[in-house]
């Protein structure tokens, strides 16, 4: 009689399956499925050729201009400085050298890394991935395990198509009930940030599951995928179901119609086990958040846009009071502060968190008929979600409004590539992080939804999108 397996984790389930050996010390070679590679690469692939290697298996390496590249042109010259022009060159010359698939900044496929993957087809569920970024989480919303590796990592991806992994801890994050008119997918993040604080899930791998998350569709899911990373997980990730199955059709990587049948009934087969133990679980009831707006210069530092600045006596330890007031002084805020009305220099709305179509969409929707009041930029995720944006009208509506309609990149979020916050100027962001200077030197950033960066737009500070 065969042994019954023990009950598994999704996490486990892809693992297990990618695992070509373990090491007596514990970690596994495992086998990569997909490695999506930009700019930066440079430096694995300078070390390739040093040793006289060549990608292993180059079909299944993505390589796409993203964190870099202008917003305002599509050659390389209309780059920032020349360095840069060079850096940009530079990967199109490795890519042809090491002959792996290739997305120029000239091509109606280029995008950020993390929004062109998904669109593309590239990301399916059970996949293993890698990207010298580690946002490279966003992929989990479709069922995959999807990490970042630093260059050198890369470089042996590149050349033995395995690396080297410690198996991280799981952690099941539930959100249950209902989210309230105006609250999304990045609210729901800042507001588990906020509570677990963001080293809160570290050496841990986060899958989301509850009714929240079963009712968001795959843009939504990204979105909390992404910022996983923000809670110091490893990794995020959602089982796949019939959302996933009618998103990932038809793509141009997909499976083919013939091959369907047999992906879909072993993508069913990825989902966590009913009787299946996380190491660590997090409750939150969707109905009880609200449009979130993050006051310091960490994505912890988030309230409610109703809510205050707080006061640093208010932390119990003394470490966090330092830390608090030191990120007080930066931002130039206040304690009891209201966040709502809060004035403004600046609006983003971009990044590989919230640049898709369905972001676009809902900060567009806040703008009909009004004015933005201050210098506000959009930059969609991908040349494809901008050609869609325009086809649907949004980037005609995000224009009437006065906004500057971007080309696709990393632009502020990184603000790598000329696109800066200036100092001492404050910023709402739809972006994923607000460390001191990500957006520039001196530049204070407010991590919000697209909704609540239209609504800033067009009041000039921070506004409950609720009340548009």
């Amino acid at each position: 009689m065969a042994q019954a397996t023990a009950p598994r984790t999704m996490l486990g389930k892809i693992w297990d399956e990618h695992e070509i050996l373990r090491h007596p010390s514990g970690p596994s070679l495992l086998y990569i499925d997909r490695d999506m590679i930009h700019e930066g690469s440079f430096h694995a692939f300078a070390d390739l050729k040093r040793r006289g290697l060549k990608p292993r298996r180059p079909k299944q390496i993505f390589g796409v201009a993203d964190h870099y590249v202008p917003t305002i042109g599509r050659k390389s010259s209309d780059a920032a400085t020349p360095a840069i022009a060079r850096m940009i060159d530079t990967f199109d010359e490795n890519m042809e050298w090491g002959g792996v698939r290739h997305f120029s900044i000239s091509s109606r496929e280029q995008g950020i890394v993390h929004v062109m993957a998904p669109e593309q087809g590239i990301t399916l569920p059970g996949l293993m991935i890698v990207c010298s970024d580690s946002h490279t989480s966003t992929q989990g919303a479709l069922g995959a395990i999807a990490f970042g590796i630093g260059q050198s990592e890369n470089a042996h991806v590149l050349a033995t198509q395995t690396i080297w992994q410690s198996r991280p801890k799981t952690m099941r994050v539930t959100i249950d009930g209902v989210l309230g008119q105006g609250v999304t997918a990045k609210d729901v993040m800042l507001a588990l940030i906020a509570k677990i604080g963001a080293a809160g899930a570290g050496g841990h791998a986060i899958e989301f599951t509850g009714q929240v998350v079963r009712d968001m569709s795959i843009e939504g899911r990204l979105t909390l995928c992404n910022m996983s990373i923000e809670a110091a997980a490893r990794f995020g990730m959602v089982a796949p179901d019939e959302t996933t199955f009618a998103y990932v059709r038809g793509r141009k990587f997909a499976p083919s119609e013939q091959e369907w049948d047999r992906a879909v009934a072993h993508w069913r087969e990825l989902v966590t086990d009913d009787e299946a133990v996380f190491d660590r679980e997090v409750t939150l009831n969707g109905s009880e958040i609200a449009p979130m707006v993050t006051w310091g210069t960490s994505p912890e530092d988030a309230v409610a846009i109703t809510g205050r600045v707080p006061d640093p006596s208010a932390f119990e330890s003394s470490e966090k009071r330092k830390a608090v007031a030191k990120s007080l002084e930066y931002m130039e805020l206040t304690p009891g502060v209201a966040l709502d009305g809060l004035k403004l220099h600046k609006v983003f709305i971009g990044s590989c968190t919230n640049s898709r179509i369905e972001d676009l969409r809902a900060a567009a929707s806040v703008l009909k008929g009004r004015k933005a009041v201050i210098p506000a930029i959009v930059v969609p995720g991908s040349t494809q979600v901008k050609a869609q944006a325009e086809a649907e009208g949004i980037a005609q509506a995000f224009q009437e409004a006065g906004f500057e309609w971007r080309e696709s990149g990393c632009s502020m979020c990184a603000a790598i590539n000329g696109d800066v916050v200036g100092p001492g100027e404050r910023c709402a962001s739809t972006s994923n992080r607000n460390f001191v200077g990500r957006q520039g030197p001196g530049a204070r950033t407010h991590l919000v939804s697209p909704a609540m960066a239209a609504a800033a737009a067009i009041s000039g500070c921070l506004t409950d999108v609720r009340r548009i």
